[in-house]
């Protein structure tokens, strides 16, 4: 056996993808970070031992321009282009490529945290160390820093310092939740285990073992659904443990789980109800997924309140967007549908408060264990909201040593946000502010500016009945004077078309009803007629065009992506189902009027001029959609040019580029719905960058075969009176678009 002590700036335990985009993060700031993490492969339950499906803000495709940036959004690129098939075992790949590839970030694989020394009193403690065992190397190691985190899930390492937390359920009263029961309880989502399943292309038998449950005695059959083809998180609802101590009761709970497992597949296999002759186990897990258990208490606990209202807080640090998720204590024993979801009406904000711990000082915490109610964690526990909040708390954690200041006093300014707008992370709604920035002060010119909003008829249109009512999300930037339409109509009628307000910038559905207007359509085919809606709000804003469902009337679906633009159908029904088909889901208006099955095409329509792909917005500040599609887009096809153009010359040695992935593409790791691009077609390929200097152009950096949207060049400093970013090709898009161009000394 051999002791060993690691010093780093930053200690990371828990390499799940929480814990991963912490490390990550704080190691491209400068930091040296230790990862220590209890598994053999890093991923957590997104792993090639658990195998969740990566979800997140975009909830299936249900919330809009909603996809991850930042670190979790390299891996969701990385992952498409590697693996567009889904194999986890190259996920766990494109996860450890990523931290491999950072000098500053040491990893520290099978190594158990069981020991934490932390001093001073209850209300102000100190973590000084923690230590861990290494399994089938004998190495006790102490890790030694200024701060750590605690990305376990299960926040042992707070625990074991003595960092306020709660396990179950808050009461209705403590915070006004609708949702929360009237006495608080020790009730958690239960954890999962899930198979794979394989045709062996020749019968196969299977023969159940001895601990195989028998399904047909439980309520599984009834109210659970069954099938054959289903693999991994189809089945997340094999579910159970709510009702124990998840973590103390984690061996009942893994037996329980493979019982009915077993029980399942010897149904599907032996009870001639399906068509399984030639199916075989292909895999089965070994690790409970867990979902719950320890919530630390920061100094905001995150509620329902905050994620319903969307409350854009002043420390805002990421988002998320799924479903509050809550699933009933008994898990597959329940005889309630497998899940209870409501959804906010667009992304909600997630403050850096609700990350580090209220009484350990030099404690933060990121992933399911963050400071949040139970109900709120029923939407900020999926994993793509855990990486973001770790790339948060990471590079919070990172900026607290190299400033000298603690969590809570990192919190009262805004550098952390600042730095993270920097490194294109998931934040929404705020502005780069820079000083430093000198992007900022230039004049912007592009080669041509896409200035006129429409959609045209072309190749692929069709036209859909107005059977429901349909609707047309679009940028007003500065202001909207008349909107047309592309209709058929197979008699004269009239037609009902309204205009309606999003309210909040990061939102695409109608909450404020602005206009309404009742217009004559003769009978005929393909006629635009003119729809006299006009509006000019006070700063750019998402307008929804929506109009009346009318019998004989058809809109025309063009097959083209318009950035900025959506189409919208309205689901007539009072209620929705959950993904297991069964109903679950609270009515809201993300799932009231959904963009599933239309996205990448428009409604036939014309809006006049528009503001909204200006070449300053490349320079204006928000990196993602917001209020409109905050970045420049070309009029014409083919190659283009972004130019910048200053006063006086500046010194410049770094550019940053952000490039146009379209965030509203519903990305997963193991591919749930395959996404049909192994890279965006919006993402700039070939680009080069060019300054002006003493009045010649000289190229600095040049990049071929570019499938990343965040790219960085640095280059010996140059006094230059211009930059020029040359898109020379698209990875399939018509179109040349910038999201964002940022210089630096």
């Amino acid at each position: 056996m051999r002791e060993e002590t690691v010093t780093s700036d930053v200690t990371v335990i828990g390499g799940g993808l929480a814990g991963v985009c912490a490390a990550i993060a704080a190691a491209r700031l400068g930091r040296r970070v230790s990862l220590v993490h209890n598994r053999p492969v890093p991923g957590g339950n997104s792993s090639s031992e658990v195998r969740v499906w990566v979800c997140g803000a975009t909830a299936h495709g249900t919330q809009r321009w909603a996809r991850e940036t930042g670190i979790m959004g390299e891996l969701y690129l990385e992952n498409q282009y590697r693996n567009p098939e889904g194999n986890p075992y190259y996920w766990d790949q494109v996860v450890l490529d990523a931290l491999l590839a950072e000098p500053n970030l040491t990893l520290f694989l099978n190594t158990d945290v069981r020991e934490v020394a932390a001093e001073g009193p209850a209300e102000e403690r100190t973590i000084t160390s923690v230590t861990g065992w290494t399994m089938g190397s004998e190495r006790l190691i102490t890790f030694t820093g200024p701060v750590f985190l605690d990305c376990t899930g299960d926040g042992l390492v707070g625990h074991l310092a003595g960092a306020d937390h709660r396990i179950g359920r808050e009461s209705r009263a403590e915070f006004g939740e609708t949702w929360a029961p009237k006495t608080p309880d020790r009730e958690l989502l239960g954890s999962t285990i899930l198979f794979y399943t394989k045709d062996a292309g020749h019968p196969v038998k299977y023969v159940a073992p001895s601990f195989a449950r028998n399904v047909l005695d439980t309520p599984i059959p009834e109210h659970r659904l069954i099938r054959t083809g289903d693999n991994g998180c189809d089945y997340w609802w094999i579910e159970w443990g709510g009702e124990l101590d998840v973590v103390h009761d984690n061996e009942r709970i893994r037996d329980e789980l493979w019982a009915v497992i077993h029980g399942i597949w010897d149904h599907i296999k032996n009870s001639g109800k399906f068509d399984a002759d030639r199916l075989t186990l292909e895999w089965v897990g070994s690790v409970p997924g867990k979902r719950e258990y320890r919530r630390f208490l920061g100094d905001h606990v995150l509620t329902q309140t905050d994620i319903m209202g969307q409350e854009p807080f002043g420390d805002r640090v990421a988002f998320g967007g799924w479903s509050i998720d809550l699933h009933p204590v008994e898990g597959m024993y329940a005889t309630r549908p497998g899940a209870h979801q409501t959804y906010s009406d667009g992304v909600y904000h997630i403050p850096f408060r609700s990350l580090y711990s209220r009484n350990v000082r030099n404690l933060l915490f990121a992933g399911r264990n963050i400071s949040a109610t139970h109900i709120a964690f029923g939407t900020t526990r999926v994993m793509a909201t855990c990486a973001t909040i770790g790339e948060a708390a990471g590079t919070g954690a990172a900026l607290c040593v190299r400033d000298g200041v603690t969590p809570r006093e990192l919190a009262a300014d805004r550098r952390l946000q600042q730095t993270l707008i920097l490194q294109d992370a998931s934040l929404i709604g705020v502005r780069n502010t820079d000083p430093d920035d000198l992007a900022r002060a230039a004049r912007v010119s592009a080669s041509s500016t896409l200035a006129e909003l429409a959609v045209e008829p072309g190749p692929g249109t069709e036209s859909v009945p107005l059977d429901s009512d349909l609707g047309v999300v679009l940028p007003v930037d500065p202001c909207l004077d008349g909107f047309e339409l592309l209709v058929d109509a197979e008699t004269a009628t009239a037609l009902r078309v309204e205009l309606w307000d999003t309210v909040r910038g990061e939102n695409a559905v109608p909450v404020r009803l602005l206009d309404t207007r009742t217009v004559d359509v003769t009978a005929g085919k393909l006629q635009w007629i003119e729809v006299p809606l006009a509006w000019r709000p006070e700063e750019p804003r998402n307008a929804v065009v929506v109009v009346r469902a009318a019998e004989g009337v058809a809109l025309h679906l063009a097959d083209e992506r318009r950035t900025g633009v959506l189409a919208l159908a309205r689901d007539p029904r009072e209620e929705s189902e959950s993904d297991d088909g069964l109903p679950g889901i609270e009515r809201q208006l993300v799932t009231e009027w959904a963009a599933r099955g239309l996205r990448r095409r428009s409604f036939c329509f014309r809006a006049g001029a528009t503001d909204a792909y200006r070449p300053g917005k490349a320079v204006g500040g928000f990196q993602r959609p917001y209020g409109g599609p905050q970045l420049w887009q070309a009029e014409h096809e083919g190659p283009g040019w972004l130019r910048l153009d200053w006063d006086s010359p500046v010194e410049i040695g770094t550019v940053r580029l952000v490039f146009d992935d379209d965030v509203d593409e519903y990305l997963n790791n193991l591919h749930l719905h395959r996404t049909p691009f192994e890279i965006m077609p919006e993402l700039v390929r070939d680009y080069h960058v060019e300054v002006l200097e003493d009045g010649r152009w000289h190229r600095v950096a040049e990049e071929t075969g570019n499938r990343r949207r965040h790219r960085v060049h640095r280059f010996g400093p140059r006094t230059v009176s211009a930059l020029r970013v040359g898109v020379d090709a698209t990875n399939g898009a018509r179109h040349p678009r910038i999201v964002a161009v940022r210089a630096h000394s």
